[in-house]
């Protein structure tokens, strides 16, 4: 067996003069110690053999690393393609998009994922009703203009409505979304479920010939509290009908208020409807599926048709033949007629009578791959050789897993070749089985199955620029095969675009977890927590322990825009279950709603002759020292005699100060105390009652 210390840092020859050093120990009739004996031949592979397991004992392999961060469950995340929304406001009419049509920003490529037409329809007005009567915020369609509108006014009430009047409405059954940018000077911490409204929520409904009717929402604003998405579902069955708003008139979409708990007043920037969804990925090959055996109609997403091959499956289940393209009939063999059609369109016609071969009509009856120049190249990537993990790299890197597929081509007894398309990630019966490492560009296979000495080709792969397809909002993007302006803008940001985690990333998220308090036990774990509490503003917070009582008392000042703000219900219940979750079980806590207390300044300050802002200068700096709200300091802090003086004393206007006297207005909350205040635990100070007599200084003159 070996030792841990004989695994380190011993080399073979060190070894191999141990071993025959032990040999008179064991035995004296082995005479023979020169390497032509055959015993020291086999005791030198033995210490070889035991020299190589020993640098490998102490060594853990990646897998061993992945494995083991999978037990504590941590494991990669998956890269993502950054999603974004996009505009057709600038298209004339409605345009159709193709599956995988291009869009561009500079050199970076989005593409969406799906057929849809676009561009016809447009919102022309926004009106809301509160305090009875309609309010008018057609304003916020302009986005040159800047203005933020309250939809509810101050004081948003269950019942209040806000009306989208749109020129027309996406068909029934399809699904289309908003853009909502708001108006907030506090950051909300992110919820769980994006689609979670904790403070309120919206009733939406589409006017049809059966009066409003409710259409299915997922509204990812927190009921318009932070900017983000409104994705709309319309049911199926809907019959659209006009309506008529004061004297605006077209098709109806209403939010209503069913609960209104606010903690801060939705405030409206801009609004931006009929979005499109696109994807941040470069297709540089692309297969496409057919189920048709005759005649084929392609639309090549790429700016031309590219480089094309087909294939034909010409019985079921079985692999795939190829077929050439042929510009006319009469030719015997595995032909495809090819017209090309511009504009990337292109047809293909199989025809049994003209070639002598056609595919069945079977399922995936034929498989168009169309290829970049780029990829043509280089699309041969490799041979499997047979070999356990064997690794090819490929041409590219930062690959979109679910684009990828190979072709791996094999010939048959006869000498023809026969070819199959395969995903990673394939575990079947005599299938070739492997993984893609997409960051660099490497595939690993794991069973070679029935597949050794067959030659790989890429047969689709689209590669990602990763989180830097999160750009920012307020671009215009441009497809050329739509426009030749850039008429397509992103009313919000790039969201969700990663590449795979590395083993690296891993462990140190692993790390950073481990060292990351869950169970709170100190004052500061009280605070960070309640602090995360998911989908709220939080400005300030102080936790105190009660040792005596075992009781922990919180401060915490909400993120509002009231003038002294204060913790609802709403508040109070989620921070409670935050901390339920991660309090030790015998330890009790007290959430406290902040208290106020103003403070009363009486001041003589002799001030220079040349600053004829002086007072004001002062006064701006004392409310500053005195705001507890605004300002740095926290709740309970001591606001001291000698800050406030150096405070004031500080400015350059000042000569100096000749009396100053600081009193709380409410000694319940605050005490004095050798010219000090000090609040109470919960307790923010803020400016009262400011009495300044400023004397000017007099210059002597010699």
């Amino acid at each position: 067996m070996l030792r841990l210390d004989e695994t380190k840092g011993r080399t073979f020859e060190e070894r191999m003069a141990d071993a025959i050093s032990a040999i008179p120990l064991i035995t004296d009739e082995w005479t023979n110690h020169n390497p032509s004996d055959p015993g020291i031949t086999i005791l030198e592979n033995l210490i070889l053999f035991e020299a190589l397991q020993g640098s490998r004992i102490t060594m853990i392999s990646d897998d061993a690393k992945r494995a083991l961060l999978k037990m504590v469950g941590f494991e990669a995340r998956k890269g993502k393609c950054a999603r974004l929304l996009l505009t057709a406001d600038g298209l004339k009419g409605k345009t159709h998009l193709n599956n995988n049509q291009r869009f561009s920003i500079g050199n970076m490529v989005f593409e969406t994922r799906r057929a849809q037409d676009v561009g016809d329809c447009h919102l022309v007005g926004i009106r809301s009703y509160y305090d009875g009567a309609f309010h008018d915020h057609g304003h916020l369609l302009d986005r040159e203009m800047v203005l933020p509108a309250k939809v509810f006014g101050n004081d948003p009430k269950v019942g209040d409505e806000i009306y989208f009047i749109c020129d027309s409405l996406p068909a029934p059954g399809s699904e289309t979304s908003f853009f909502i940018q708001i108006n907030s000077a506090f950051q909300r911490n992110p919820l769980i479920d994006r689609s979670e409204n904790i403070f309120a929520s919206f009733q939406w409904e589409c006017y049809t010939k059966k009066g409003f009717q409710e259409i299915k929402v997922k509204d990812f604003t927190g009921a318009l509290l932070e900017s983000g998405e409104i994705k709309l579902k319309f049911p199926q069955d809907m019959e659209y009908a006009e309506y008529t708003l004061d004297d605006l008139s077209g098709y109806c979409i209403r939010a209503t208020l069913l609960t209104a708990n606010y903690d801060i007043r939705p405030c409206i920037m801009e609004v931006d409807a009929f979005l499109f969804e696109v994807w941040q990925k470069d297709t540089r090959a692309l297969t496409l599926t057919y189920q048709r055996t005759d005649r084929i109609r392609v639309q090549s997403p790429m700016k031309d048709e590219g480089y094309i091959l087909c294939f034909g499956r010409e019985v079921r289940g079985n692999s795939y033949r190829r077929y050439e393209l042929s510009h006319y009939t009469g030719q015997r063999g595995r032909y495809c007629l090819y017209e090309k059609k511009g504009n990337g369109e292109f047809t293909l016609t199989f025809d049994r009578k003209s070639f002598g071969y056609e595919p069945s009509r079977v399922k995936d009856a034929v498989r168009i791959v169309i290829y970049s120049e780029e990829v043509m190249r280089q699309y041969h990537v490799g041979r499997v050789v047979g070999y356990d993990d064997q690794e090819i790299e490929l041409p590219f890197s930062h690959i979109v897993p679910d684009s990828f597929l190979l072709i791996a081509k094999r010939v048959d007894d006869e000498g023809e070749e026969y070819f199959d398309f395969v995903r990673p990630g394939k575990k079947e019966d005599d299938a070739l089985t492997y993984h893609l490492m997409e960051n660099d560009g490497r595939i690993v296979i794991e069973d070679p199955g029935d597949y050794i000495g067959a030659e790989l080709y890429i047969g689709s792969l689209a590669v990602t620029e990763g989180p830097k397809g999160n750009v920012r909002a307020g671009n215009y993007f441009l497809a050329p095969e739509l426009s030749d302006e850039p008429v397509f803008y992103n009313p919000g940001p790039g969201t969700g675009g990663v590449f795979r985690e590395t083993l690296k990333e891993v462990q140190e998220r692993f790390r950073e977890d481990v060292y990351t308090p869950y169970t709170c036990i100190t004052a500061e774990d009280y605070e960070r927590a309640a602090a995360s509490a998911p989908g709220l503003c939080i400005r300030k917070i102080r936790a105190v322990m009660d040792e005596l009582d075992n009781l922990v008392h919180i401060a915490v000042l909400p993120g509002t825009d009231d003038e002294f703000p204060r913790l609802s219900k709403q508040y109070i219940d989620t921070i409670r279950h935050t901390l339920y979750e991660r309090r030790l079980i015998t330890t009790r806590f007290q959430i406290l709603s902040p208290v106020y207390v103003g403070v009363s300044v009486k001041l003589t300050v002799y001030v220079k002759r040349q600053f004829s802002d002086s007072r004001q200068q002062i006064e701006d700096r004392v409310k500053q020292l005195l705001n507890y709200i605004d300002g740095d300091k926290n709740f309970g802090d001591p606001l001291t005699f000698e800050e406030v003086f150096a405070g004031i004393e500080n400015l350059d206007c000042v000569d100096y100060v000749y009396d100053l006297f600081m009193q709380p207005e409410n000694l319940k909350n605050a005490m004095l105390r050798d010219g000090n205040i000090y609040p109470s635990e919960n307790c923010l100070l803020y400016p009262g009652q400011i009495m300044l007599e400023t004397i000017i200084t007099s210059i002597a003159v010699k």
